[in-house]
């Protein structure tokens, strides 16, 4: 008898205990659906047009007025050269140089028909044959920098690799030419061609310099010791249809058939009645 009474006492107790705990969760549930709704209510309602508004402050920069560029002088010096007036004008130019065998064969040449061309020098070139450089200015060609070192990983490597190569070409050239001798004509190794050197051109540009590359080549720097032919059919073939034509040569040290060729390319120049200028 005593058993069955401890029985129902145990049972009735442990009714009275999930009784207590349903009743808990129910006052707890009431007391965070009264704190959530009066939460709501005292939270400020903003009209369905003040909303969108608000959004579309947030998403829409202000509109900011930036003073124009100053356009960098390369613009110009392209439009000035390429500049279609009705005249046929040839710019011949030779790169890479002074080489010992092949520029003062060039020079002679270019005297013999008194023409001025533009020679764009390489630093450590010029340091080997700082007469030649001082033989080109002297008769009149246009200088131009082309880089110290020549050295593509080198010098395209960053922009302050870069600048730093292109002045390091004027220093010598002042060197050599005094320092009252001054270019901002650059041409770009390889040209300035292409997205990747857009920041370079900039660079350039910033520093006052002119870059140049060209619409006409006999071909030269496809190898070496190409035959003459061959140059003087590029040459007619890239020509053709241009009345204003900047032309890439080189008068390296390995670019004899150039200096063999020029004769030719001046005479077919002038038979189809372009006079020559320099790239100043």
């Amino acid at each position: 008898m005593n058993l069955e009474k401890r029985k129902k006492r145990k049972k009735r107790r442990t009714s009275r205990k999930i009784i207590k705990r349903r009743v808990l969760v129910l006052v707890v549930i009431v007391i965070l659906s009264c704190l959530i709704f009066h939460n709501n209510k005292a939270k400020k309602v903003l009209p369905a047009n003040a909303e969108n508004s608000l959004k579309k402050s947030v998403a829409t920069p202000k509109k900011v007025t930036l003073k124009p560029k100053l356009k960098p002088p390369t613009a110009d010096f392209y439009r000035l050269i390429y500049k279609s007036d009705g005249h046929k004008i040839a710019y011949l130019s030779f790169d890479d140089g002074p080489s010992a065998n092949n520029t003062p064969v060039i020079l002679k040449t270019l005297d013999k028909y008194n023409i001025k061309a533009t020679f764009f020098i390489v630093g450590n070139m010029a340091i080997k044959y700082p007469d030649l450089v001082k033989k080109e200015l002297a008769a009149g060609h246009s200088i131009g920098n082309h880089s110290y070192s020549h050295n593509y990983n080198y010098i395209y490597s960053n922009t302050n690799t870069f600048m730093s190569d292109i002045n390091k070409c004027d220093t010598i050239l002042k060197s050599i030419l005094g320092s009252n001798f001054s270019t901002k004509l650059v041409r770009f190794p390889g040209g300035s061609f292409g997205g990747k050197l857009k920041p370079f051109r900039e660079s350039l540009n910033s520093a006052g310099y002119n870059y140049v590359d060209w619409n006409d080549l006999t071909g030269d720097a496809e190898g070496q010791d190409i035959p003459v032919s061959k140059l003087l059919s590029n040459l007619k073939k890239n020509t053709e249809g241009k009345d204003h034509v900047v032309i890439l040569m080189h008068d390296f040290f390995t670019k004899s058939t150039t200096a063999q060729a020029l004769p030719q390319v001046i005479e077919y120049l002038k038979s189809q009645k372009y006079s020559f200028k320099t790239l100043n």
